[in-house]
């Protein structure tokens, strides 16, 4: 990480002389004597808070989400949502809440769109996404395991029309109107019978 340009920006804001006139910066006489020493004191501590915390905001992270891939009698569930790319498919999915494991949010996930109770039983696999109108990378935690109950009484989230089942041949036949092309990637290893075990994913408290 190159500091240089930030520690150019400080020493700026400090007015430090120019080292051949002795003349401020950015004035055009210099200072009383001990100006500039009492500046640069007055701003050191803000100095420091900047070169060592300044850049830790900029660092990248993905968005980590959650999706669950439920087969039931060949068929698969699916919600539609409203977007700002109007209304599509998905999963039922959503992101990792602060404190939350995978698995519950998973869980949870499906309840809040659904209305349906889930209980994952295997990873199908993890998937980076890069959503180009947002600008946004997605790192999506996709699961499937088994319906334990229905709450047709439920209110589901807000934005969520309706869940649905649909054969996975329906599902390609609406794939211009798919959340991302990581729905059909998941109902694809789903049929491939792509599983991995739980225990590859550790959650400590």
């Amino acid at each position: 990480m190159d500091n240089a340009p930030r520690l150019a920006g400080v020493m700026e804001l400090v007015d430090v002389p120019d080292s051949k006139s002795g003349a401020a910066r950015r004035g055009g006489s210099s200072p009383p004597p001990g100006t500039n020493k009492a500046r640069r004191q007055d701003f050191l501590p803000f100095f420091f808070l900047i070169f060592l915390f300044g850049d830790r905001h900029m660092i990248w992270k993905p968005n980590v989400t959650v999706a669950a891939v439920i087969e039931r009698d060949g068929r698969f569930l699916l919600v539609e949502e409203e977007t700002s790319q109007g209304v599509r498919f998905n999963q039922p999915a959503g992101h990792l809440e602060a404190n939350e494991s995978l698995l519950a949010a998973v869980t949870r996930e499906v309840l809040e769109e659904s209305a349906y109770s889930f209980t994952p039983q295997h990873l199908l696999g993890i998937y980076r996404w890069h959503a180009p109108e947002s600008d946004t990378t997605y790192l999506r935690f996709a699961f499937t395991g088994a319906i334990t109950g229905h709450d047709a009484a439920r209110k589901l989230d807000t934005g969520i029309l309706q869940a649905v089942w649909l054969l996975p041949d329906e599902i390609r036949a609406v794939q211009v109107r798919h959340r991302s092309p990581l729905v059909l990637r998941c109902i694809e290893d789903f049929l491939a019978g792509r599983r991995y075990p739980l225990d590859l994913l550790v959650h400590y408290e």
